[in-house]
């Protein structure tokens, strides 16, 4: 007889009970159906910065005699202590030009968002206390004047997030898991909270680079493949294999993210302007310097409260409460705006004639970049209302995994009452177990630190609950983050100008980047473990002259180059000749031509596509030359298909035919099959 102990009985009842509490809870109770009124009009008082006023600007430094340290600079206005001095490093990005002007053999390095800093003591601690979901106070002073300041990330090794996330994964469940509830639990909680912390600077700078861009336009320092590889490798942070995608999907990825983003905030700002319009309520969008609408607050007029009394609310998608029963808002003596409309509702400034005026109490304010619905981020009557909203996936998370130690995989209970759960919330846009707000609250602050326009009250009023609101013990307040960029820019600059500093460390990434170019993929996937495996102690690095170093880096950094511009070429337009300058096509396919053994598979599949786009006698013959120098299986099947095309060329195929027979001669890499066909068809 099978003997089933009480532990595995209990544990079964839980997970069956917890199941259907989930399922059940999963369906939204009956609404009911809101009285639709004439909305007031469109409120929209957002004011764009000055044209001529400069937001950002941006310093270089030299480091040692090849390098370079951008930095962009903000103007943040918005902070109480903005009055004395309101500019404020940023983000720093080290650029590696191997000591040269060829824009070709640049690589960028390390990307720091200054206001990101290793926590204090106190921060520590409190981030790893199970199921505390609030501030663990600020930091008071920077700990970096003798080290580099943490970067956010390596753009030039973004795989190591990747293999170190694994690392600690395994870690976590062959060590700590084992030694019950509150190692593990805390652990967890540690690593969750550092993560999102990363994340949510990773976002901001993302939206600063972003900016800074939409500013200076043309003139910026940074080029346009740069711009694009920068954002789109922050971006890839947030997907677990997003540092293996290959650099040449880089561009790829940035315009469907971009797109999506776009396509979300236009989508929230119309449910959100209908459902105001329909309740009764003013609708303002506000607007980051580039005139994009992030986030939107609604208001109501005091003068409506009476008339509206004891009306039906629909809070869908809005979720907050009733604004028309509310007492407090009866009697409200918080922060108010009045504004003036003519009459026709449309706004006007003050001393118009015939203008009336009406005071405006706010209610909340929504991030509009949301997946799904808008995001419920500062509710002005009850602070706890987004805090509980935000909390609701991650204390189900912390529940289900920790203390109950439920699984998605071992449960069938757990899993079908979650996948319903999860099902429901999400296509009914409840604002209950959705992803995190990190996104909407990383560009809020920045908004109030950018934003001068917005009233001192209201912005004092927003960041006060926006604080409240934070789940994160890591997190800083916007001054002390003012203070903390500053300081750790002075330690950043302290390092570069130490002769075993910053040089130093980019001398020892160039022998680690000279890896891949001296051993074959197995070496490499063991040099990569031993790295993993001693937490990135040990990191194998080439023994070369630094001359050596620098000739064999700028050669391939500028095969690199040409490859990835002609791969753009390829997938963009049917006609080569009609969207790009073609001698810069031809520089390109010249460059790869004469590189030859270090071509690749890919490089020859480019080519061969470029062939079949281009009507430009020149850069055909480019591409057949570059098909011949490729020393690869790949480019001489391509050369054997380009020979037996029936409306080729006489004289292309004539020297098609000649470089087979050469190929043969040579005894370059063609595979076995693909020989045979080129003796039969042109001979030996």
């Amino acid at each position: 007889m099978r003997i089933v102990s009480t532990k595995h009985l209990a544990r079964n009842f839980l997970s069956t009970l917890f199941a259907i509490v989930v399922a059940l809870n999963g369906f939204p109770p009956p609404t009911a159906v809101a009285q639709i009124v004439p909305a007031p009009p469109h409120a929209d008082t957002s004011q764009s910065a000055p044209v001529g006023d400069s937001l950002f600007r941006l310093e270089t430094l030299p480091v040692g005699r090849d390098a370079q340290l951008l930095t962009v600079f903000g103007s943040l206005e918005g902070l109480k202590t903005a009055a004395a001095d309101s500019e404020v490093p940023l983000v720093s990005i080290l650029r590696d030009t191997l000591g040269d002007e060829n824009t070709e053999n640049d690589r960028l390095r390390y990307v720091w968002m200054l206001t990101y800093t290793r926590p204090s003591l106190k921060q520590r601690v409190a981030s790893g206390v199970p199921f505390l979901y609030a501030r663990g106070g600020d930091k008071k002073k920077t700990s970096t004047t003798k080290g580099m300041p943490p970067s956010v990330l390596d753009l030039a090794d973004p795989e190591r997030d990747v293999w170190q996330r694994f690392m600690w994964l395994a870690l976590q469940n062959i060590v700590v898991n084992p030694y019950g509830v509150v190692a593990k639990t805390s652990s967890g909680t540690l690593r969750r909270n550092s993560s999102r912390y990363r994340q949510a600077h990773i976002l901001r700078a993302l939206a600063i680079l972003s900016l800074y861009e939409a500013e200076t336009g043309k003139a910026s320092v940074f080029t346009t493949a740069e711009t694009r590889d920068i954002q789109a490798r922050l971006m890839l942070t947030s997907k677990t294999f997003g540092g293996l995608l290959d650099d040449a999907y880089l561009d790829q990825v940035f315009q469907q993210q971009t797109t999506k983003w776009l396509d979300t905030r236009g989508h929230n700002w119309e449910l959100l302007r209908q459902r105001a319009e329909a309740e009764g309520l003013y609708f303002e969008p506000l607007e980051m310097p580039d005139g994009g609408a992030t986030h939107a607050l609604l208001w109501v007029a005091r003068e409506d409260l009476a008339k509206n009394k004891g009306r039906k609310f629909g809070g869908r998608f809005l979720n907050i409460a009733n604004p028309w029963n509310d007492s407090r808002l009866a009697s409200w003596d918080g922060f108010t705006e009045t504004r003036y409309f003519d009459a026709e509702n449309r706004v006007v400034t003050e001393g118009t004639e015939g203008a009336r005026s009406v005071e405006l109490i706010p209610l909340a304010l929504y991030g509009l970049e949301h997946p799904k619905i808008p995001a419920l981020l500062v509710d002005f009557r009850d602070n706890s209302n987004p805090k509980k909203r935000e909390m609701s996936h991650r204390v189900l998370e912390d529940v289900t995994r920790n203390v109950l130690a439920l699984s998605r995989y071992g449960d069938i209970q757990y899993f079908l009452g979650r996948t319903v759960y999860d099902f429901v919330t999400s296509r009914r846009g409840m604002d209950v177990n959705q992803p995190t707000r990190l996104r909407a609250y990383s560009q809020l602050k920045l908004l109030l630190s950018l934003d001068a326009t917005l009233d001192r009250g209201l912005r004092d009023e927003i960041e006060k609950r926006l604080e409240s609101v934070s789940l994160n013990p890591l997190e800083n307040d916007l001054d002390a983050e003012a203070r903390l960029a500053r300081e750790q820019y002075a330690a950043l600059i302290a390092y570069a100008k130490k002769p075993d500093g910053l040089a130093a460390r980019l001398d020892r990434d160039r022998r680690a980047e000279m890896v891949p170019l001296e051993h074959g993929g197995a070496a490499r996937v063991l040099l990569r473990s031993a790295n993993i495996l001693s937490f990135g102690r040990y990191k194998h690095r080439e023994k070369a002259a630094p001359e050596i170093v620098r000739q064999t880096l700028d050669d391939e950094r500028r095969l690199a180059f040409h490859k990835r511009f002609l791969q753009e070429v390829a997938k963009s337009s049917p006609l080569v000749e009609v969207v790009w300058n073609i001698e810069d096509v031809r520089r390109s396919l010249r460059f790869v031509a004469e590189a030859g053994e270090r071509g690749d598979a890919r490089a020859a599949r480019t080519a061969a596509k470029i062939f079949a786009q281009t009507k430009d006698p020149e850069t055909r013959r480019l591409c057949i030359d570059c098909l011949y120098r490729i020393n690869n299986e790949t480019a001489k099947s391509a050369l054997l298909r380009i020979y037996k095309q029936p409306e080729l060329e006489q004289d292309l195929r004539q020297l098609t035919a000649q470089l087979l027979r050469d190929a043969l001669r040579e005894d370059k890499r063609i595979a076995p099959e693909d020989a045979k066909a080129i003796i039969s068809v042109v001979g030996q």
